[in-house]
């Protein structure tokens, strides 16, 4: 018997204890979900309360309280879900990087050949380019013009397609074409470096001015200086006015 009673009020003690945690429990949840008190009511409230957890626990366990939590913690799931996640600034996989920047070394300029007349004149040799020779006062590598002879054939620009036919390797005649300033030839013969070169040629009365130009320049890394010189333009051009016979003036005969 004695036994019995001792358990009845052990198991009354974990009861107390239970409630007592569940009060607990209950009461922090309220504070969290409820908006804070004015300070003369949270006063009155202090002085009000009962120092027994059985008054707690009755209000809590009234059935008219009941739907007023529950709605209050309806509402407060629902602030909790619908709040917005951070956001994080991630890059566009289709954003588009910007253009390389174009090069600016002479390797990469004397890859780019600008061919054909230069306001109806023809071009100077470009400065990254050693193999050339032009009849253009702004080249680097300067010739005189030809002068072509007085009792020489009216046909000039046949007579020239046939003497570049007959004294270079490869020839290929790329464009004839009358321009206001004459007459603009175009042709293509090997030239070093197992490449091409390219001439050209400007017919205008008795006067013809040319561009002999190698179209391969070559450079050795790391120096930016190319390869080479103008003799060998130099040579073909006069190969090719000695076969018609045409002349150039030089320094000394000005004298």
């Amino acid at each position: 018997m004695h036994d019995v009673k001792q358990r009845e009020s052990e198991r009354e003690a974990e009861n107390g204890i239970t409630n007592q945690w569940i009060t607990s429990t209950k009461m922090s949840l309220i504070g969290r979900l409820l908006p804070p008190l004015p300070s003369s009511i949270s006063r009155k409230s202090n002085l009000e309360v009962s120092p027994q957890p059985q008054t707690a626990i009755a209000s809590l366990q009234n059935p008219n309280r009941r739907p007023i939590l529950s709605k209050l913690l309806s509402i407060a799931l629902t602030v909790a879900l619908g709040a917005p996640l951070p956001s994080f600034a991630i890059p566009s996989l289709n954003s588009q990087s910007p253009p390389p920047l174009s090069s600016t070394t002479p390797f990469s300029q004397s890859k780019s050949l600008k061919l054909g007349l230069e306001n109806g004149k023809i071009r100077p040799c470009p400065s990254t380019n050693p193999g050339c020779i032009s009849t253009n006062p702004r080249s680097s590598s300067f010739a005189f013009p030809w002068r072509i002879p007085e009792n020489s054939p009216e046909d000039a620009i046949q007579k020239l397609q046939q003497a570049i036919l007959e004294t270079q390797k490869n020839a290929k005649i790329q464009a004839v074409e009358d321009t206001p300033n004459g007459t603009y030839l175009q042709a293509e013969v090997d030239g070093g470096f197992n490449g091409r070169d390219v001439l050209e040629f400007l017919v205008n009365g008795d006067v013809v001015a040319y561009r002999s130009m190698a179209t391969k320049v070559t450079y050795i890394y790391p120096f930016t200086t190319a390869l080479g010189d103008s003799k060998g333009q130099e040579e073909r051009m006069m190969k090719i006015m000695e076969q018609l016979g045409w002349y150039a003036p030089n320094f000394d005969s000005m004298d």
